[in-house]
């Protein structure tokens, strides 16, 4: 079984340097013969200003539907996001907007952060975990913060710095290792339904009860 782990490039601003970061992970992910990855970049999708929720809409812009099912067929998914002002772009924030709250559910998320300065996109990291939180996902433990990104990612995905080149596979190798143990669980829970009926619930931890 192949599992599908986009790269989303949450900026759409002329001039980006998170394309190369971007360039280098979807690089990797394709030299796994299980994995088929491809880059969701929101520089080419037309997606308008929010107002309504994707699932309420009767006619969603095809961009915003093609988008939101990829993200939803995903088994696991990569963000490479710059740093803005001490945050993640509002582009990004846009487009995950649309979707609903469970879009991301039990898919395990790698995050890359892309600023121009030495802290590698921090702040960005951190806002962003909790919206993927928000949605379902599971931001994965390790990251990627990519500091100075003008001096040590070249546009193609070369990486220049090797401190940086030998955090690439370990990072990646987390989120393989994340989206195969939601993948196996997914299928366990489906042979369950199928063989008994119904879906156990999960049982409830001691003293959480009355809460």
């Amino acid at each position: 079984m192949r599992l599908y782990i986009p790269v989303l490039l949450g900026s759409r601003r002329i001039g980006r340097q998170s394309i190369g970061v971007a360039r280098c992970l979807m690089g990797k992910l394709r030299a796994c013969a299980n994995i088929r990855t491809e880059l969701l970049d929101l520089a080419g999708y037309n997606v308008p200003l929010m107002d309504q929720r994707l699932q309420e809409m009767p006619d969603p812009p095809a961009d915003v539907r093609e988008l939101g099912d990829k993200l939803q067929q995903a088994d696991g998914i990569v963000m490479v996001v710059p740093e803005y002002k001490n945050g993640y772009p509002g582009v990004l924030k846009n487009a995950l907007d649309y979707l609903d709250a469970g879009h991301f559910r039990y898919k395990p998320i790698a995050i890359s952060t892309v600023s121009s300065g030495e802290f590698g996109g921090l702040n960005c990291l951190a806002q962003l975990r909790l919206v993927c939180l928000a949605l379902g996902g599971v931001p994965i433990p390790a990251s990627l913060p990519v500091s100075q990104v003008q001096a040590t990612v070249d546009a193609d995905g070369t990486v220049r710095e090797p401190r940086l080149a030998k955090k690439v596979e370990p990072f990646l190798r987390e989120l393989l290792w994340y989206v195969e143990a939601m993948v196996t669980q997914r299928h366990k829970t489906t042979w369950m339904r199928l063989t008994t009926g119904a879906c156990l619930k999960a049982s409830t931890p001691a003293g959480d009860a009355t809460r």
